[in-house]
């Protein structure tokens, strides 16, 4: 009997406690410590984590070992803990990992008691703050699984999968065993045989595929196999996809021999009301989020991304730039992964590869973000030596570094350079110290995106780049749009991609990219909202915040094309259009009672959303904007045309209007005046309800339900101006997360009570598998009550 590798999910039955206190509470991983931490002037991460304290955490877990395991080789695999954890099975410590964004192994065979109670104790320590420019999380935030194979086996992460020719849809599989014997390949489109094959092997066999009526995998039709490979009693299943990619001075980036223009967004690792929790379900749901706004690329800033991201983005057709790490052996923060980058790099980028090879949906790997030692001698050369050592490791895809242009010449005149003295400076509340990125940041905030943008113009600019350049294969520009048209002449075979540009960019980036092939893409900062970097990208009013200097209150960067929620903006609007998602129009409102802003930000370009609901505002004057691509736009309201106006190269325009209630409608026309497009806005009547939508009709255990509070008319009308709390009672489930969009949040995700934010606000919810009655939550405002009941999905 051929018995199959088994990874089973090691997330329940755990425990764990901050180490300062003795009891413990039982939890279901992957699990978010510092969420569960208060947020604190003491807060010595400050702003870039949110204000919440940092902790040393012991996790646990008790279990028993059959003795039908004894011939059998078994591992743990933690694929993401933040951060230095210790690793300990029945008191004997058994492995240390410092990276809090890579996965690792750990073979356990020889420490397990059989038929007996074992325990597997985690400590993390994440209490030496700073360590960290945005929200990490703490704790072990994605899964853990148990790996149980045979003596005789494939090796882990020993299938490799690469594609030789799109023609005859042939690819190479190298199987590395830990012994000699015969391999039993199998190709599979999920119940069809396509191919199969007996082959020999020393240790490591390799053979060539044809897979002639296969379909080629692209951001269109993302088509995955599985390749199943027997080896004695031992079996792995690996997921592939049938494509191409190519990188150079003619073509640009190129799938299945066909260009693509990269249309990016930047994400962080959390999810929003999860906090760093990474789970299946949310990771799959933000990628999909990206797509509707048309992205068709996400890059993992700044860390290796999860699996669950990663096989969401190979199933639906997102292409993504993997990237490994903020800093090199120059600090941002005191206690940051440069303590332990010099010993570490070459492992973290082999942990990362050997996660990535076997994704369609990898594209792009990135060696660091904004690290100045690119301006550096040792930076260059330690530049080329991690791109030859990726390059050993795949060779087939290409490698870019987020360079910030401005930033590497404002360090080589020592303008932000990390210094402990500085370090020290950064945890005096009173007068804080800016280094890095944080430093950067701080002058765009100041001085706005355009002087940033100029700044990388400068020749200085270039001299502190063009060498590290030399070494990529693409070169990545953090906020250096303004340098395309020049570097494209200067440099005739550098390819460039903006590996960070601001939201307004995106019309100018599409313009230059269709002219020039040799311009392949654009990462805007950031695709949606995230924890940490608190207020940097907030346009928040006094009515949502009262008190702008209460530093702990601001809860998220509130620099998303999407909020924390995922709901769309007027930004988000403009990113359809201007990536061509859409020709438009499209219609957005900025709130029409609002004074008193908080804005430091550029990296926010408006605040208008998509509403004509605006009572008591009747006379007082609106400004309404309108994107597409196309000639010109009329607005009509209620029936009568305000003004026509043609289109700006930026795929924007503004009206500005009396208020009053009704209908506003936006109709678009080509440059020989025919209609082609057109969008309303309509405003709410008078009666107003509270509207629940459920994401998803029926859940499914240890699967996520998200649903969304809304105030709208009786027709389903938002109405924005809307203030109310909301109390969750949740019965057979857990709420994960409850809360709005406001970055200005005292009161955080984790309570049953949150307050609507421009009238809505979401709560994310569980069932685990103990559980096999309908989940009900009884939802409670000031006026009314209802009752939700969501069934469980049955198994397939």
């Amino acid at each position: 009997m051929v018995r199959q590798v088994k990874n089973i999910e090691f997330n329940t039955g755990w425990k764990y406690r901050n180490i300062s206190d003795t009891n413990y509470m039982k939890i279901v991983l992957p699990h978010d410590a510092m969420l569960k931490e208060g947020r604190s002037d003491l807060s010595l991460g400050g702003s870039n984590i949110s204000y919440f304290l940092g902790g040393d955490y012991e996790y646990i877990k008790e279990f028993e070992v059959s003795n039908e395991l004894i011939d059998k080789e078994i591992y743990f695999e933690f694929e993401g803990i933040y951060k230095d954890a210790s690793v300990y099975i029945n008191n004997h410590h058994i492995a240390s990992h410092f990276y809090g964004y890579t996965n690792f192994y750990i073979n356990v065979t020889k420490h397990l008691l059989l038929n007996q109670m074992n325990v597997l104790k985690v400590l993390v320590h994440n209490s030496d703050q700073p360590n960290s420019r945005w929200y990490t999380g703490s704790g072990i935030y994605r899964p853990v699984k148990m790996i149980i194979g045979e003596k005789k086996h494939i090796i882990l992460n020993g299938v490799k999968i690469k594609t030789l020719d799109i023609h005859k849809k042939s690819i190479q599989v190298t199987i590395t065993t830990n012994n000699s014997g015969i391999l039993l390949l199998e190709v599979m489109d999920n119940s069809n045989i396509l191919y199969t094959k007996n082959i020999e092997t020393d240790g490591q066999a390799k053979v060539t595929i044809n897979l002639n009526e296969a379909i080629l995998w692209t951001p269109e039709t993302p088509k995955i196999y599985t390749l199943k490979a027997t080896f004695g009693q031992d079996i792995t299943y690996t997921k592939f996809g049938i494509r191409s990619i190519g990188w150079n001075d003619s073509e640009g980036f190129t799938i299945n021999q066909k260009r693509v223009i990269l249309k990016g967004a930047c994400i962080h690792h959390d999810n929003g009301l999860l906090g760093a929790i990474s789970h299946p379900d949310a990771e799959k749901r933000k990628v999909q989020l990206l797509l509707a706004q048309g992205y068709n690329a996400i890059r993992s800033a700044h860390n290796p991304c999860s699996k669950a991201l990663l096989d969401a983005c190979d199933e639906l057709g997102m292409l993504v730039m993997d990237e490994y790490v903020d800093m090199w052996y120059i600090h941002k923060t005191k206690y940051d992964y440069a303590n332990h980058f010099s010993e570490c790099w070459m492992q973290d980028l082999k942990d990362m590869v050997e996660k990535d090879y076997n994704h369609p949906s990898v594209i792009l790997y990135s060696i660091g973000n904004e690290v100045s030692e690119t301006a550096q001698k040792n930076g260059i050369d330690l530049t080329g030596e991690m791109i030859k050592h990726l390059h050993q490791l795949d060779q087939s895809r290409p490698v870019t570094c987020g360079v910030n242009i401005f930033f590497n010449f404002l360090s080589s005149i020592g303008f932000g350079v990390y210094s402990d003295k500085k370090a020290e400076k950064s945890t005096n509340h009173s007068k804080p110290k800016k280094v890095g990125s944080e430093f950067f940041n701080s002058l765009a905030g100041l001085f706005g995106a355009k002087f940033m943008k100029f700044g990388a113009t400068l020749r200085g600019s270039d001299l502190r780049t063009k060498d590290a350049f030399k070494h990529m294969d693409i070169a990545g520009y953090n906020y250096g749009i303004l340098r395309y048209k020049k570097d494209l002449k200067r440099y005739p075979n550098r390819l460039i991609l903006g590996t960070e540009t601001f939201c307004n960019d995106a019309s100018l980036f599409m313009k230059l990219a269709k002219q020039n092939k040799r311009i392949i893409g654009d990462f805007v900062w950031a695709g949606m909202d995230y924890l940490g970097e608190s207020g940097i990208g907030s346009w928040v009013y006094e009515d949502y915040a009262k008190d702008f200097s209460k530093k702990t209150a601001w809860l998220t960067a509130g620099s998303g094309r999407l909020d924390i929620l995922g709901i769309s903006s007027g930004e988000s609007f403009y990113t359809q259009v201007a990536l061509e998602k859409t020709i438009g129009p499209k219609i957005a409102v900025r709130p029409v009672y609002q004074t008193g802003r908080h804005s430091p930000s550029a990296w926010k370009m408006t605040d208008a959303m998509a509403s004509w609901s605006w009572p008591g505002c009747e006379g007082m004057k609106s400004v309404i904007e309108v994107y597409a691509n196309g000639h010109e736009v009329e607005l009509i309201i209620n029936d009568i045309s305000v003004g026509r106006k043609k289109m700006k190269k930026n795929n924007r325009v503004t009206f500005h209007q009396k208020y009053q209630p009704g209908i506003i409608q936006a109709i678009l026309y080509d440059n020989l005046g025919n209609k082609i497009g057109k969008e309303s806005l309509q405003s709410a009547s008078s009666e107003t309800k509270l509207t629940v939508t459920l994401e998803q009709k029926v859940i499914k255990k240890n699967g996520l339900l998200y649903m969304l509070f809304s105030y709208t008319d009786a027709n389903g009308i938002w109405k924005p101006m809307e203030k109310h709390n909301i109390h969750l009672e949740v019965k057979n489930g857990v709420l994960l997360g409850f809360g709005n969009a406001c970055p200005y949040n005292q009161e955080g995700y984790l309570n049953q009570t949150a307050k609507t934010y421009y009238g809505q606000s979401m709560a994310v919810l569980t069932i685990y598998d103990d559980s096999n009655e309908e989940l009900i939550i009884k939802v409670s405002d000031e006026s009314s009550t209802q009752l939700v009941k969501v069934p469980i999905a049955c198994k397939n």
